[in-house]
This record gives structure tokens, C-alpha cells and sequence, in this order.
């Protein structure tokens, strides 16, 4: 590797590693002991009882679910879920979540698992005369020294008197000492009961190639956002596995490159209002969402690199990859100034040369220009250079093999246009469809023809027309976010 490469990944990758250890940093001194024990029960699931029993602290904790791959700088997001059902909504904001966000997002990113919930709640709702009482009832199974709530719990479950699947015990202490604590268990059993439901109807919806029902928490309860007959109706309309599955742990990543400042070439004003625009948009669509600015040509390749070979994939539905930028004919500019071939980027991608998202859809959205510079009216840019008299056709941009999707602003040769204020033409065309044609069941190249005609019809005499390339073979449709969510755009 280069010197300039070993530049990039130690200002950068680690970097990145760097901030996010601080941070864990910060949270672990706003825990106490208390938080700590709590911190440690809820991660059972993950760590052995050996290593959490060794644990004296928060960053002990942490630096185990980062050996796991359960936590990282790109995906922090189980412990924002700790936090969460910690009660701990300020210190979320180390993590960019806020309490909200990550309350939306956990019926579909949600790690910790329902009967590990369960018993934490009610831990919570123990006073220390319940815990007394209780703890008189099945003091043979006790040790003799003096337990927590979650201590109590915990040795239960490790005397295999509790499990996911038996809370006869639970009901009978509840039923003696806490009678109102019964509602939370007879809840438990409602959503295990539905999550056992859904697992089933998404192993068949994944045989059958239809699209999987999605669900969304209501009271305890959860409703088909897709009735019966809507999936028996997808199912006659297409063929068998006419569509890309969407129901693993994962949606995906989705990496935005926003360009903005360059050495000689012109400021790219407007393009945050694109990157921001992707961002809220995809994290909406269940994406991990990772923005990176100004990249330049050993950036881009150590990017590349590192998203190639990411653990991640393997669980995840999708990839989602953005370029925000200037360009030219085939080709895209780092802010270094370097052109680079869209062919180049999107190779990093095939499933020769990432096994993790082979036989799934890989979408590439570029903003830039693929052709001559044309003098635009105030507020109105073209992101193009030079001109050229080449062209190079979409199709020759993208891999010869299947599941890829390149969205163009424009067709080869012509200039996108960009607002100064208000952002691109087509990425804001993009996020608008995708925000009201996803509750449709629409499926992306549905939603690019839309863009297509939407983008078309701008500019006056200034006109632009996007172009998608792909090789897909099958429908990518993705499930529909939750409503709470799709309300934060209006």
C-alpha cells in the first residue's frame, strides 16, 4: 500500500475508530455502578457469563461487543438501543440518536431480545419489599447472599428456572407478590407469540419469492402493514422469486460521498442539501447511513476497500452507494481532483469481490455531470468540467454481471443541473418519489421513471433527462418504513 494510503487510514479509518472510542469514552463515565449491572444483564445474550462476570465496567462491556462485531463507529446502534431501554436518553446523543429515533427504529433494528426486555422491566418494577417477598418463596433455589432485582431474575434463569419459552415461575411470583406486573408478562407471550408468526411468514414469503409481510409494534400488537390478499395479489402478479428479499436482520448500508470543495474547480453550493436529503431518506428505508465529505482519490479507494470486505453485508438486504460531485463522460471527480471511472467504483461490488452481497441489489445514485459545461442562469449550476466529444453509454459503466442498479442524473453527454440553495434536481426528485411511492409498494425502477419524468419536465429551456442503468432480475421493493417516521419529512 502507499504511503499516501496508510496516510488516509490512519487520519481516517482509525480516526473514526478514535472519536468513537471517546465517546464510549464519555458515556461510561456518566454510568454507575447500578448502570453498569443493568448495562451487563441486558448483554447476556451477546457475551459469556464468564467475561461479563470479569467486567467492573461499561468499556469492559464495550470492548467485548466490539470483539463480537455487535459495535462499531458505522453501527452503534445496539447500544443506542441499551441506552434507550436503559432510560438514558441524553447520553444517546453521543451516538446521533435521539430518543425517538431510536423508538422508531426498533421494530425493525431491535437486538436485545424480547424475554431479556421482559425480565429488565420488571427488575424495574421490583421495590425491595417485592423483592423480599419473592425471594421468600423460592429461597431453596437462592444462594445466601443478597441479591438485586436483576440479580434475582438473573440467578433464576441460570438455574433454568425461567426461560423464552417457560414464565410459569414468573406468572406465580408475579400472581402472589405484584398482580399488576401480570399484564407485562401476558404482553411478553402476545409479541413472542407474533414474532414466531412473523419468522414463519417470512421463511415463506422467502420461498415463495413474494414480498415479506412487515410489521409494526401497536399496543403489545402487531398489524400487517400488507393484508393476506395484498401478498396472495404480488404473488400471482409476478413470477416466482420475482423479488429481492428484504427481510433479513439488516436493510443494509447506504454510503453518501459529498463532494463539495475542490482545489480548482468549481464549489459545489446546494450539495448538502442532497447529502442531508439521502441521508434522512435511506435511514428512513432502514439503512445504516454513513456520510463522508470533500473524499479525495486514496480516500475514496481505502472507502471502497473497507466496504468491500464490510462484516456487515452478510446480514443485510441491500447496499446502498451515493456520489455527490463533479464529472465528466463515465466518470466521477474525488475533491482532489482526480477523475474516476464509475466502472471502477461499482467493481469493488461484484460478488467475486463482495461474497456478503452476492445475489442481492446493489444501487448506485450519482449526481454529476456526463458531458459539456453549459452557461446556467443565477442560482442554477451545471456540475460538468470540460467538454468532450466522447460518449460513453450507461451501460458500459456498470459490471456485465446481475443485481446492480446505476442511477445517472443525466444521459451521457449532457449537463445536471443543481440549485444553490435547494439542492440537485435529481437526487431531490429521488428522495421525494422514494418518500411517497415506497408507502405504495412501488418498486426503485417504477420510482426512477417517475424521477425521469419528473426531472424532465424542469428547467424551462434548460432541460435534463436522467438515465438508469442496471442488470437487475428481480423487483427491489422495500418494505414500508414506519408511519412515525415518514411524518418527520412534512
Amino acid at each position: 500500500m502507499s504511503f499516501q494510503g496508510q496516510n488516509w487510514i490512519s487520519s481516517s479509518f482509525d480516526n473514526g475508530r478514535e472519536n468513537f472510542r471517546r465517546k464510549l469514552l464519555t458515556i461510561d463515565s456518566q454510568l454507575g455502578e447500578k448502570e453498569v449491572e443493568q448495562l451487563k444483564f441486558l448483554c447476556q445474550d451477546f457475551i459469556s457469563h464468564k467475561k461479563l462476570e470479569r467486567s467492573s465496567s461499561a468499556l469492559d462491556v464495550f470492548d467485548h461487543l466490539m470483539a463480537k462485531e455487535l459495535l462499531s463507529d458505522q453501527d452503534p446502534f445496539l447500544l443506542a438501543e441499551l441506552l434507550y431501554t436503559m432510560q438514558q436518553p441524553l447520553l444517546l446523543k453521543h451516538l446521533n440518536y435521539t430518543k425517538e429515533q431510536v423508538k422508531s427504529l426498533l421494530p425493525t433494528l431491535r437486538k436485545v431480545s424480547l424475554f431479556r426486555n421482559l425480565l429488565y422491566e420488571l427488575s424495574e418494577s421490583f421495590d425491595s419489599e417485592n423483592l423480599k417477598d419473592m425471594s421468600f418463596l423460592v429461597k431453596e433455589s437462592l444462594p445466601k447472599i443478597q441479591l438485586t432485582s436483576l440479580g434475582f431474575l438473573g440467578h433464576l434463569e441460570k438455574q433454568a428456572l425461567i426461560d423464552a419459552d417457560n414464565v410459569v415461575l414468573l406468572e406465580d411470583l408475579c400472581s402472589s407478590v405484584t398482580p399488576n406486573l401480570l399484564r407485562k408478562i401476558e404482553e411478553y407471550k402476545r409479541e413472542k407469540e407474533a414474532e414466531q408468526r412473523q419468522l414463519q411468514a417470512n421463511k415463506v414469503a422467502a420461498f415463495k419469492g413474494c414480498v415479506p409481510v412487515v410489521e409494526e409494534a401497536n399496543r403489545g400488537l402487531k398489524e400487517e402493514i400488507f393484508s393476506g390478499s395484498d401478498i396472495e395479489q404480488f404473488r400471482q402478479a409476478l413470477p416466482e422469486e420475482a423479488v429481492y428479499r428484504m427481510d433479513r436482520k439488516y436493510r443494509g448500508h447506504c454510503v453518501v460521498i459529498n463532494n463539495q470543495n475542490f482545489p480548482s474547480l468549481r464549489e459545489r453550493k446546494g450539495t448538502q442539501k442532497d447529502a442531508d436529503c439521502l441521508k434522512h431518506v435511506f435511514q428512513w428505508l432502514g439503512f445504516f447511513v454513513q456520510t463522508h465529505v470533500d473524499v479525495t482519490k486514496p480516500e475514496l479507494e481505502e472507502l471502497l476497500k473497507m466496504y468491500q470486505s464490510h462484516p456487515g453485508h452478510a446480514e443485510g438486504d441491500c447496499f446502498v452507494f451515493c456520489v455527490l460531485t463533479h464529472g465528466k463522460y463515465g466518470a466521477v471527480y474525488s475533491s482532489d481532483e482526480a477523475l474516476i471511472p464509475i466502472r471502477e467504483i461499482l467493481s469493488h461490488f461484484t460478488a467475486q469481490q463482495c461474497p456478503g452481497l452476492a445475489n442481492k441489489p446493489k444501487l448506485f445514485f450519482i449526481q454529476a455531470c456526463q458531458g459539456e459545461e453549459i452557461q446556467s442562469p443565477v442560482f442554477i449550476e451545471a456540475d460538468a468540467v470540460n467538454s468532450e466529444s466522447k460518449q460513453t453509454p450507461p451501460q458500459d459503466s456498470i459490471p456485465v454481471e446481475a443485481d446492480f442498479l446505476l442511477g445517472l442524473a443525466t444521459v451521457p453527454g449532457y449537463v445536471s443541473f443543481r440549485h444553490t440553495t435547494e439542492g440537485s434536481w435529481y437526487i431531490q426528485s429521488l428522495c421525494n418519489y422514494l418518500k411517497d411511492w415506497v408507502p405504495r409498494h412501488q418498486d426503485i425502477l417504477s420510482i426512477l421513471t417517475a424521477v425521469n419524468d419528473d426531472v424532465s419536465r424542469r428547467g424551462g429551456t434548460k432541460k435534463q433527462m436522467p438515465q438508469p442503468a442496471f442488470t437487475l432480475r428481480k423487483k427491489v421493493i422495500f418494505p414500508v418504513p414506519q408511519e412515525e417516521l415518514l411524518v418527520s419529512f412534512h
